[in-house]
């Protein structure tokens, strides 16, 4: 049987929505998304002040921007917004699912709330959101659902023993619904995100050992690329491109694997890492 080729995502005359929109790399894929001509934006943040600023930009790039106030965390909240963009708009044809959160605790440091918090925003919230829009989706047959996850859903670094299992699991849903919709034979798409650390102040602090390799990525490249991606059929994108060498390392024994990390100084990124906090952000990596 021959596989079915998945149709290209046009984000012209789309309804995209975005998670996490209100800053970093949320923010540049929503004004993105508009000057490439979408015909709505759909932001949800728990930041209003920035949700508003970030609708402005939308609205001078020449797309509808539709704010709504949500809190990923809660499935009741996230269950209402989600009936009014369908009855504003009757579907959504791209979903990113992008909100993510940083502890950089080490293992014994983290308590309950932070390992939940992390757990809840990098993963169940994307059940969440995929529950709410894949079945409008699958009766068109058409649509894409991205994860924004990361690198360090990839391999494991120290001080991110939340954050890693977090995107480790983000991964995981997105290759088996990736498959799972393969299988059911849905045109509908998945795009898979696995950036390095970016530049949005999320990852405060942390350094790389070889810059020339693993730089710290620029907000407004990772969100063209990203949207080159929705807009090309790639189904992963892995940045930077050294990054996807981790897909080749890990078949090797445990103490190489260690061995390689080390002495890319992947063990060491967060060393001195601070971050930032206060909220719920969008710039993850």
């Amino acid at each position: 049987m021959l596989l079915k080729q998945r149709k290209p995502t046009k984000i012209a005359g789309a309804v995209v929505l975005i998670t996490g929109a209100a800053s970093g790399i949320g923010e540049l894929m929503a004004v993105g998304s508009a000057e490439r001509g979408a015909h709505a934006v759909v932001l949800w943040d728990i930041d209003p002040v920035g949700l508003e600023r970030v609708a402005a930009r939308v609205g001078v790039a020449g797309a509808e921007a539709y704010v709504q106030t949500v809190d990923v965390r809660d499935p009741e909240a996230v269950a209402t917004a989600a009936a009014q963009v369908s009855a504003e708009y009757g579907r959504v044809d791209v979903l990113v699912n992008n909100a993510g959160v940083v502890s950089g605790k080490e293992v014994l440091a983290l308590t309950e709330e932070d390992i939940a918090r992390t757990f809840d925003v990098n993963v169940l919230s994307h059940y969440r959101t995929i529950r709410e829009f894949l079945p409008g989706m699958m009766r068109r047959d058409e649509g894409l659902i991205v994860t924004v996850s990361s690198a360090a859903g990839l391999v494991g670094v120290p001080r991110m023993t939340d954050y890693c299992g977090s995107k480790y699991a983000a991964v995981g849903l997105t290759e088996s619904l990736r498959v799972e919709l393969r299988h059911s034979g849905s045109n509908v798409g998945t795009l898979l995100v696995c950036p390095y650390f970016i530049q949005t102040g999320m990852f405060e602090g942390v350094r790389s050992r070889v810059p020339s390799l693993l730089p710290s990525l620029e907000p407004e490249d990772v969100a063209e690329r990203v949207l080159d991606s929705i807009e090309s059929r790639r189904q992963r994108l892995i940045i930077p491109a050294f990054a996807q060498t981790i897909l080749h390392i890990k078949g090797l024994p445990v103490s190489a694997v260690d061995a390689l990390t080390g002495l890319f100084g992947v063990n060491s990124t967060m060393d001195n890492f601070v971050g930032r906090k206060e909220r719920e952000h969008a710039g993850v990596g």
